[in-house]
């Protein structure tokens, strides 16, 4: 049991269902300054929540209280994930929606699954989809903003797999809330209008444009209640037909019909492409980790893998002696931890792909995971910082790879729910970028995916595995995470977060946070946001200490204090007072909370 000796509850607190739980203590190159997938929107101290029965955390409470409407009435966690989603994709657009995709990890109380419903590449697609016809890579925004991104939508094939297996209330009743949302209307959450005040080609989109923004071009500003009567419509026409209204008929011919007829930048999604789509079920990627085994999500995500070695390589160093001291991090524990960031970082770069076009060699994800490989790339971890890492060789041999070095960018939700017959889930759904391809088709936002492949096909080392191919599905950062005692296999923690490819570095942190430094989830989420993606040791901007940046500057890191957006959720069984409870943790960065019973 992950165990928190700064938890303090008092057995009367149980018995008021969920409520706030005192935390004890609160924490408050040659590469270029990262960008942040969506901007920040403020820092709000959270304690935590409690439930004894089941939980639903996410992004927005609305979302979350439509998720545990559905528990209340005895639904399944997938239930709630479905309600849950559909609502996240109403009233905060920018993040996630119909229009993306996303990955699950889902627990029976016996087996961990793996469902995929990853976006995938256009027939039609081809690897010089961001080149010019010169041969030189687009600019980023040009390359996002249009129908040239866009990829086949995957998130409501993947609810409706595990619905299949694991759904109990009647799906239509599933997509209530978020349609009684959106008729009625919702109030803009200050970090909507936030992110609109900085939007630039939102409004360049006429559906967008009236819907986000009024007659003078004025966002809509915090509190203004906003209807979507589109999507309202969208959502009846998929809770009485299922996904197949999404994925067939008037739906995906308006949605092929917007990308291929943008004005400047057309892409070559057609209803065929949408009416093709399947979603999948994989292996999870499982390790041990000392008294624990995690679970993640294995490829086309490379967060499970990346996770899963920084783990193995900070495995043969004493962690737990580098604990925060009242709430400040430790050098030590920082340079450690961004070092095994590089190595883990190098591999992704290198190897990781849609594994139905680029299979790993033999050995697979076990090579990448194996003890003595990742204990030999731990030794690389001196008391310098070795600036760039290398990618390791895992299978024995040499790799005719390339290194992927693109921007991954999207904007993102996560979603943990646990149910009362103890099944859980962890969820992380995305539409790539803020507002994703800014384009509004139905009521919901298309994603711009396309741009999560590699935007140049090659390098001198040969073909570059993410690169765009028909049919294939992005590399992603993605890491949805359950937590099992290694012995009893007695679920203790489920995870995710948003932020592009330093989701890897935030739910890393949480992991060490409560495996080895003995917090709660929510005080390991508090923890001040850390990484290195393989470039410079990024630290969150107003949460370290001038004394950090200096020593760590002077072990040879180039260190970048940036904006680290996390919205890491998490749900973690906790002991207290002879009892097990449920303790929910929400990212302070962002506009989440818990709720249950």
């Amino acid at each position: 049991m992950i165990k928190s000796s700064l938890v303090i509850c008092l057995f009367a607190t149980l018995l008021g269902g969920c409520n706030s739980l005192p935390s004890g203590h609160h924490f408050a190159s040659r590469h270029a300054v990262p960008i942040e997938p969506e901007g920040s929107s403020g820092y709000i101290e959270k304690h935590g929540w409690i439930a004894r029965k089941f939980m639903v955390v996410a992004a927005n409470p609305l979302a979350v209280d439509a998720g545990y409407q559905m528990l209340k009435a005895g639904g399944s966690a997938v239930d709630a994930a479905i309600a849950t989603q559909m609502v996240l994709g109403l009233v905060e657009p920018q993040s996630s929606g119909i229009g993306g995709g996303g990955f699950m990890l889902h627990f029976d109380g016996d087996k961990v699954q793996a469902f995929d419903g990853r976006e995938t590449a256009p027939a039609h697609a081809n690897e010089k989809l961001f080149q010019t016809a010169a041969g030189k890579t687009m600019p980023f925004q040009e390359a996002v903003v249009g129908g040239r991104s866009v990829g086949v939508p995957g998130v409501l094939r993947m609810l409706e797999l595990t619905y299949k297996q694991y759904g109990k209330l009647p799906w239509s009743t599933l997509f209530a809330p978020a349609i009684r949302l959106a008729t009625d209307g919702f109030a803009v959450s200050p970090r909507l209008a936030t992110l609109l005040e900085s939007e630039t080609y939102l409004k360049n989109d006429p559906v967008a444009a009236a819907y986000f923004y009024d007659a003078q071009g004025k966002p809509r500003p915090v509190g203004y209640l906003l209807k979507n009567p589109a999507l309202a419509a969208t959502l009846q026409k998929i809770a009485r037909d299922g996904a197949d209204a999404f994925y067939t008929g008037q739906i995906a011919h308006d949605i092929a019909r917007k990308v291929t007829h943008h004005p400047d930048n057309p892409g070559s999604l057609t209803t065929q492409d949408m009416a093709a789509y399947r979603a999948k079920e994989r292996t999870p990627v499982c390790s041990d980790y000392k008294a624990w085994t995690v679970c993640g999500m294995p490829p086309p995500s490379s967060g499970g893998i990346a996770v899963a070695q920084m783990l193995g390589m900070l495995e043969t160093k004493d962690m737990r002696v580098l604990a925060p001291t009242e709430g400040d991090l430790r050098t030590d524990a920082v340079h450690l931890f961004t070092e095994a960031g590089r190595l883990a970082f190098a591999d992704r770069n290198r190897y990781i792909a849609d594994p139905d076009f680029v299979p790993l060699p033999d050995g697979g994800v076990r090579a990448l995971l194996d003890k003595k490989y990742l204990a030999r790339r731990a030794a690389l971890i001196g008391e310098r910082s070795m600036g760039q890492a290398q990618p390791g060789m895992p299978f024995g041999q040499q790799l005719a790879w390339g290194s992927d070095t693109s921007p991954e960018l999207p904007s993102t939700s996560h979603v943990s729910i646990v149910d009362a017959s103890g099944h859980a889930l962890a969820m992380t759904t995305t539409i790539e970028n803020g507002f994703g391809a800014r384009q509004m088709v139905d009521g919901f936002l298309l994603n711009n995916e396309l741009t999560d492949f590699s935007m140049e096909s090659a390098d001198a080392d040969g073909p570059i595995a993410n690169r765009v191919q028909p049919g294939k599905r992005p590399r992603s950062s993605m890491a949805p995470t359950l937590v099992f005692e290694k012995g009893s296999k007695k679920l203790v923690l489920a995870i995710g977060s948003p932020g592009g490819s330093a989701i890897i570095n935030y739910v890393a942190k949480v992991l060490i946070g409560t495996m080895d430094w003995g917090l709660n989830v929510q005080q390991a989420i508090n923890l001040p946001n850390i990484g290195s993606r393989n470039g410079p040791t990024e630290l969150e901007q107003g949460r370290v200490p001038a004394s950090l940046i200096a020593q760590l500057q002077g072990r040879g890191h180039q260190v970048q204090v940036v904006e680290l957006t996390s919205g890491l959720h998490g749900i973690m069984r906790l002991p207290v007072h002879g009892e097990e409870i449920w303790f929910g943790g929400a990212d302070p960065r962002r506009e989440g909370i818990a709720q249950g019973d």
